[in-house]
């Protein structure tokens, strides 16, 4: 997965505006204690990092 696809599908889940803020402010343990944007600038894959969302979100199986 490309970081774009990776924001396309959070523009799909959360909308444009709010994926943003949600990227920037929330903690997700999965992550290691980190918000979606600090992953994604330590090194994490966008893969790794929309797996984390997935469960946070409780997304369905549609969105792997």
């Amino acid at each position: 997965m490309r970081h774009t696809q990776f924001w396309d599908r959070m523009d799909q889940v959360l909308g444009p505006d709010y994926s943003r803020s949600w990227a920037e402010l929330t903690v997700l343990s999965d992550l290691g204690g980190r918000t979606v944007r600090e992953a994604l600038a330590s090194g994490m894959t966008p893969k790794e990092v929309w797996a984390a969302v997935r469960r946070q979100l409780e997304l369905s199986d549609e969105w792997r």
